[in-house]
């Protein structure tokens, strides 16, 4: 038996269950480098918010001189995060979701566990879709009318720019989602093939 062999006859269950499944590996045509990027940049624009809150407190209690828009700023980064990384924890298999049947299935009937993924991979792609056709107009409508958030001579930021960022979000995920299901309905094949004589 050779060392790897070795090691994955110590795997636990649950190891090999979670190995089983299409999360954490590479996506077709590098999607993940994409996916990866935008979580990596969800990332710097929290540090930056955290750089921002925290000169508006030093600001504010020592300087008596807090940062404008602030929290205007703030209300609005946290929609473009969750949206910027929401596609990278499609592809890391971190959604929330309930693991207990699936689990099971992956070591008992491997072929239903894919099946099972494809289906919950296939209706999220298709809830992206719906979520994606419904935020189109109130970009169109953001644009148009020079929405902002914040007072007039004070602070003003325009709203479109996270919109925007909405709708790639929504959209770089149901990509994920459908190549997901791509990927689950591929390995449900293979295995028939595996089971055929």
């Amino acid at each position: 038996m050779t060392p790897s062999e070795q090691r994955q006859g110590e795997a636990t269950p649950a190891a090999r269950a979670a190995a089983s499944d299409s999360y954490g590996g590479p996506l077709p045509f590098g999607l993940h480098h994409l996916v990866s990027g935008m979580n990596a940049l969800g990332t710097i624009w929290i540090l930056a918010l955290m750089v921002l809150i925290n000169l508006d407190v030093f600001g504010r209690n020592l300087l008596d001189a807090p940062v404008r828009g602030v929290t205007e700023l703030v209300s609005l980064s946290i929609v473009g995060i969750v949206f910027l990384q929401l596609g990278d924890t499609l592809r890391t298999g971190r959604f929330t979701r309930a693991d207990i049947l699936l689990d099971r299935l992956k070591r008992t009937r491997p072929a239903l566990a894919d099946a099972l993924h494809a289906l919950y991979h296939l209706v999220g792609m298709v809830l992206m879709l719906i979520i994606l056709s419904a935020s189109w107009e109130p970009l169109m409508d953001s644009i148009r009318i020079r929405e902002y958030v914040g007072a007039i001579g004070d602070f003003q930021a325009p709203v479109w720019p996270i919109r925007l960022i909405m709708l790639l979000g929504l959209s770089v995920t149901a990509l994920c989602f459908l190549l997901l299901a791509w990927t689950d309905l591929r390995r449900m094949r293979s295995r028939g093939k595996a089971v055929t004589p």
